[in-house]
């Protein structure tokens, strides 16, 4: 009978945070019950499933909502995100009622989303209850931009409308929204987490293990303009980035190339990297420090293995505030100004970041393990 109930699970596109702490709580959920059929409806990356998740899922591509539209990393284009938004949330009813007789055909009996307005109007229409999940709500940080306000004033309604019929809300840590979900409950952060000593992965990535290592984290919209070359670490520290091999030269200790070198950067092919059996937070717990940008699931990953953190400024996005506010409490972190940032001044803001003392506080990281529980605890009351 377990078998037969079925939960859907609705990622936001925006970025890879959403996407891979909710692989998390999946990986926990079927860690339990592992005949769970479960549908995964978003527009984010296959291959971040497909090499993290540890059960199968029905997944599928669908576009859940809109986010905000960035130029890179750093840098957001406001008037192109109240238009796609605009467009989008227009036809809400219509996607909704097409969603709610997908989650009738499937028998859905519950829904988790993180956390699109669409999913919670569509399982409202079908009459399945749903969880939302995350540390923000799109109608709270769509109020903050005026344009939107001018351009689309029924947009943030609508949303708040949408949250109001979550059944509850699993709301992570340095929060923003909610607003609208009478039932909220509060949960420890969702964070990856290494299992491996950081000298096994250093050795395995044919990294040194007398250097200081800063791993340079923008997420899958990368970061245009900044040249590595002009960075003034060289024979202090070895820069590291993700994504496929360049044709520089490869490091002759590492199988299947997963490694390769050019001056002062060590270019790591993060396919390669899952296929030796390593994963993405191994990478995060081995070096000293990662250069970032502030969002939810890199600050995850530093404070779970208790990593440094420079960042920067990532454009006016209302999370920024937040996240930043309650960085210091949490991880050793340090500003480094866009300037500074392309400019290669990196050595100083380095070098006080790693002496400063540790965070006062090391928060629980198994909130994938709490999210577990609370749904399979409604699943079983539906």
């Amino acid at each position: 009978m377990r078998a037969a109930l079925s939960i859907a699970f609705y990622i936001s596109g925006h970025g890879f945070g959403h996407a891979s702490r909710d692989i998390e709580v999946l990986n926990a959920l079927l860690d339990r019950r592992p005949d769970l059929p479960v549908v995964v409806r978003t527009p984010a990356a296959r291959w971040l499933f497909d090499l993290t998740l540890r059960h199968p899922v029905q997944l599928e591509s669908a576009e859940t909502d809109t986010g905000i539209v960035q130029i890179d990393s750093l840098h957001l284009d406001i008037t192109a995100s109240v238009r796609r938004a605009a467009c989008f949330y227009r036809d809400l009813d219509t996607r909704a009622e097409t969603e709610a007789a997908r989650l009738g055909r499937a028998g859905t009996r519950l829904v988790v989303a993180d956390i699109p307005p669409l999913a919670f109007r569509a399982a409202a229409l079908a009459g399945v209850p749903a969880i939302a999940l995350g540390n923000f709500t799109w109608d709270w940080i769509y109020d903050g931009y005026a344009q939107m306000s001018a351009d689309a004033p029924h947009l943030v309604p609508a949303l708040r409308q949408a949250y109001e019929t979550a059944a509850i809300a699993l709301r992570l840590p340095m929060h923003g929204g909610f607003a609208s979900i009478r039932t909220i409950r509060d949960i420890p952060w969702v964070a990856r987490q290494s299992r491996r000593d950081p000298r096994e992965v250093r050795t395995a990535l044919g990294l040194p293990g007398d250097r200081r290592l800063a791993l340079l984290s923008f997420g899958g919209y990368g970061l245009d303009g900044l040249d590595l070359d002009r960075v003034d670490t060289r024979g202090d520290y070895l820069l590291l980035t993700t994504g496929a091999p360049s044709p520089a030269r490869r490091h002759p200790q590492v199988a299947q190339a997963a490694v390769t070198h050019h001056r002062n950067v060590a270019c790591i092919d993060e396919r390669l990297l899952y296929e030796s059996g390593l994963r993405y937070e191994d990478l995060v717990a081995a070096v000293d420090v990662v250069v970032t940008k502030p969002g939810y699931g890199i600050i995850a990953e530093c404070i779970a293995n208790d990593t440094a953190m420079l960042y920067t400024s990532r454009g006016r996005f209302a999370e920024y505030e937040v996240l930043v506010d309650g960085l210091p409490r949490v991880v050793r972190s340090r500003f480094i100004s866009q300037d500074d940032l392309y400019a290669g001044r990196w050595r100083a803001p380095l070098d006080a970041l790693l002496d400063q003392p540790p965070p006062p506080v090391r928060p629980a990281t198994n909130g994938a393990e709490v999210a577990a529980g609370v749904i399979l605890e409604m699943l079983d009351r539906h």
